[in-house]
C-alpha cells in the first residue's frame, strides 16, 4: 500500500502499510427497522494500516461524521461498570486539581451527561459537547446538563474562548478514535484549556487490541488506533505535553491520558517514560510487530465458526448477547448470520425490536435468553463479561452457557 493516495490523520504521510484487511462492511451501529430489511446497506471498506512515519494505526476509509453520528443509540448510562468509573474519575480530579463553583468541567462526546453529572453533583460547572441530537437532548432533559449539540474542533474551541469559557479540566472519552482530522480536534483542546488546566483522555489501548486479538474493536466509527508512542507524536506537534498515564481494564485494556499546555508548569511522570520504553522493547514503533495479528485473527475464526457449526450440528440452539458494534464486526467479517444465530439480546432498550446490520437478526431484551432458553449464548459484548454473566445468574442456573470469543474461545 506504500505511497498509495491515503495520507495518515496524523502526520500526513503516505507511507502506509497494510496491517488486516477484514473485507467490505455495513456501518457497525446502522441497526436496521424492519422496514429496512428489504433494501441494500452500503458496504464499505475496513483496511487497517501502520504509518511507517507516526507509527498511528487507522482505517483507510472515513465515512462522513454525519452520517455515523447524527443520530447515535449508544448510551453510556446503560453500563453500570462505566458509570462507577466514571463517578471515580471525576471525584478524584475534584480533589486533585481543587475544582470548585468558579472551575469549568467540560466533556467531549458527552453522550447523555453519564460523567458530567458527578462534577454537577459537587457543585462543579459544566458544559458537554454531544453532536448526537437525540443524546443530547436526554442529557438536557433527565440529567440538567448543559449540552451543545455540535462537533468538536478548534472552531468551536476558539468560539467559546470568545465568550470567555475555557475549561479547567476537559474529558475525552472514546472519541479521539473517532476523529478524521486530529489536528484540528488536538488544536481545539489546547485552545480551550486554562493555562493550568488537564485533559483527561481515554481510548482502547492498542498494545491491547494486537496482544488479545481483539479485532472486533475494529470498525468505521474507529478511524485510529493508538499506542502511547504514537499519540505523544500528535500531541506535541500541536502545543500539549502529555505527563501521565495509567492503564484501565475499561473495553479489553484502555488508557488514561492527562494531557496540559506545553507551556504549563505540571511535571511529567514517570509512568509516561516507563510505557513509552515499553512500547519501544516491544517494536511497537516498526511494522513486524503487527505482522502476524491477520494469521491470529484467521485462526480465531477457524476456532469459532468451528464451534458453532459442531454445535449446530448437534442440534443446539445458539443466540448472541449484545448488539454492539464490535458484535457487528465480529458477525459479519466471520459470516456469522441467521443460519446460525436465532436471535441477539440488548439491555439498550433503543436498540430493541431492531435488527443486527448485515447478518440481520432480530435484536430482543435480554429477558427473551430466559423466556427462549436457548443451549448457548454467544457473548459479543465480551469487554462487559462479568457485568453480564452475573446479570444472566438464572439463565445459567437453568443450563444456559455462554461462548466467550475473545481472547479466545471459551464456553462459560
Amino acid at each position: 500500500m506504500s505511497g498509495g493516495p491515503f495520507a495518515c490523520r496524523s502526520c500526513g504521510s503516505r507511507a502506509v502499510e497494510l496491517i488486516l484487511s477484514l473485507g467490505a462492511t455495513p456501518l457497525a451501529n446502522s441497526l436496521l427497522r424492519k422496514e429496512d430489511l428489504d433494501k441494500p446497506e452500503p458496504r464499505y471498506p475496513l483496511d487497517l494500516v501502520f504509518c511507517t512515519a507516526c507509527t498511528l494505526v487507522q482505517i483507510t476509509e472515513t465515512v462522513p461524521p454525519r452520517q455515523l453520528f447524527g443520530e447515535y443509540l449508544y448510551f453510556s448510562s446503560f453500563s453500570e461498570t462505566m458509570l462507577a468509573h466514571a463517578r471515580d474519575l471525576v471525584g478524584r480530579l475534584i480533589a486533585e486539581l481543587g475544582l470548585g463553583p468558579r472551575s469549568l468541567a467540560l466533556e467531549i462526546a458527552s453522550n447523555d451527561g453519564y460523567l458530567l453529572q458527578y462534577y454537577k453533583a459537587a457543585g462543579v460547572p459544566v458544559l458537554g459537547i454531544e453532536p448526537a441530537e437525540n443524546i443530547a437532548r436526554v442529557a438536557i432533559a433527565e440529567r440538567g446538563i448543559p449540552t451543545l449539540s455540535e462537533f468538536f474542533g478548534s472552531p468551536l474551541a476558539r468560539r467559546l474562548v470568545g465568550e470567555g469559557r475555557r475549561a479547567d479540566v476537559v474529558h475525552a472519552n472514546n472519541v479521539l478514535a473517532h476523529v478524521p482530522d486530529l489536528g484540528g480536534f488536538v488544536d481545539g483542546i489546547r485552545e480551550i484549556l486554562t493555562d493550568d488546566g488537564v485533559a483527561a483522555l481515554e481510548f482502547p489501548y492498542l498494545g491491547d487490541m494486537i496482544d488479545r486479538c481483539e479485532f472486533d474493536t475494529i470498525y468505521h466509527e474507529h478511524l485510529s488506533y493508538f499506542s502511547l508512542g504514537a499519540l505523544v507524536k500528535l500531541f506535541s506537534a500541536h502545543g500539549l505535553a502529555a505527563v501521565d498515564v495509567e492503564r484501565l481494564p475499561l473495553h479489553g485494556g484502555s488508557l488514561l491520558l492527562t494531557v496540559c499546555r506545553a507551556s504549563s508548569s505540571r511535571p511529567c511522570k514517570g509512568t509516561i517514560v516507563e510505557l513509552l520504553e515499553e512500547e519501544k522493547a516491544r517494536g511497537m514503533d516498526k511494522l513486524p510487530f503487527y505482522l502476524g495479528f491477520a494469521e491470529r485473527v484467521a485462526a480465531l475464526k477457524q476456532r469459532l465458526v468451528g464451534l458453532l457449526a459442531r454445535l449446530k450440528a448437534e442440534g443446539k440452539r445458539i443466540a448472541a448477547y449484545g448488539a454492539a458494534a464490535k458484535g457487528s464486526t465480529l458477525l459479519n467479517t466471520f459470516g456469522i448470520g441467521a443460519d446460525v444465530l436465532d436471535f441477539v439480546v440488548d439491555r439498550n432498550t433503543h436498540k430493541q425490536g431492531l435488527y443486527m446490520p448485515g447478518v440481520r437478526i432480530p435484536i430482543g431484551a435480554p429477558a427473551q435468553l430466559v423466556e427462549r432458553a436457548p443451549d448457548y449464548t454467544l457473548l459479543l459484548t465480551w469487554n462487559f463479561a462479568d457485568e453480564i454473566l452475573r446479570q444472566q445468574d438464572e439463565y445459567r442456573r437453568r443450563g444456559g452457557k455462554f461462548v466467550v470469543p475473545i481472547p479466545d474461545v471459551r464456553v462459560v
